[in-house]
């Protein structure tokens, strides 16, 4: 088998899909696609999250903030990522480090963990 990961989703309260907009188009740049006419188009928000059909899928649901459950963006400048983050009123903090991979994690609105990190080189050796 020859799998490799294509989407993740994640939830956000009913009705605030402006405000996913606004972390994930508007803060942190990614580009929103067109949600599939199969769907119900209006409850979700679609973006691309990379090179390919790698996306990240937004529903309406309950997210648990309380979760390590994550994921991970890796970015060009995190740094800048960083800064954009707290001069918009959330709260980046920092995680053990891992060889290669600088990171930092901070919840998005609705309370869904992030990890943001830059990659270096590999982590082993």
């Amino acid at each position: 088998m020859n799998a490799r990961l294509q989407h993740v989703s994640s939830p956000f309260p009913a009705g605030r899909q402006d405000e996913v907009r606004a972390f994930y188009g508007r803060l942190l740049g990614l580009r929103e696609i067109r949600v599939p006419d199969s769907l119900e188009r209006g409850r979700l928000v679609w973006f691309s999250a990379g090179t390919g059909p790698l996306e990240l899928h937004f529903f309406e649901g309950t997210p648990d903030p309380a979760h390590a459950r994550h994921l991970a963006l890796a970015v060009e400048d995190l740094d800048g990522t960083r800064s954009r983050l707290a001069a918009g009123g959330y709260a980046p903090y920092d995680a053990t480090p891992i060889r290669n991979r600088p990171r930092f994690f901070c919840r998005d609105p609705f309370g869904n963990l992030l990890e943001f990190t830059t990659i270096l080189g590999p982590h082993e050796g």
